[in-house]
């Protein structure tokens, strides 16, 4: 049979391992970005666990959301100047041809060369 650790004795081993736990209080909101999306959590639970230097934040409970993140396509000016020059047309055309291909070089050019 498994022992129960009172929470007495889990903060004496805590504390003997070098491990350090601080509440964060009246926390709002976190938000976790990546490229594709975002996470928001509302109203959640922060700890800030603290192990030889390195900081660790426990984020638990609150409301769950998640968003997807526009993402603008940015096309670099040689990209539009080799499209424009491969395919013979204005880097005008150059540009709007790469953004309806997002920004992918050969499909660009073989759908200017197709017009």
């Amino acid at each position: 049979m498994v022992r129960r650790i009172t929470s007495r004795e889990a903060r004496r081993m805590m504390k003997r391992i070098g491990l350090n736990m601080t509440p964060l209080t009246d926390t709002q909101e976190v938000i976790i970005r990546t490229s594709m999306k975002e996470i928001i959590i509302e109203n959640p639970e922060v700890s800030i666990l603290t192990l030889h230097g390195q900081r660790i934040f426990q984020i638990v409970g609150g409301e769950i959301t998640e968003r997807e993140v526009e993402r603008k396509l940015i096309i670099p000016e040689e990209d539009v100047q080799l499209v424009a020059q491969q395919a013979n047309v204005s880097l005008e055309e150059a540009r709007a041809a790469l953004e309806e291909t997002n920004g992918d070089l050969a499909q660009a050019i073989l759908l200017l060369s197709q017009k």
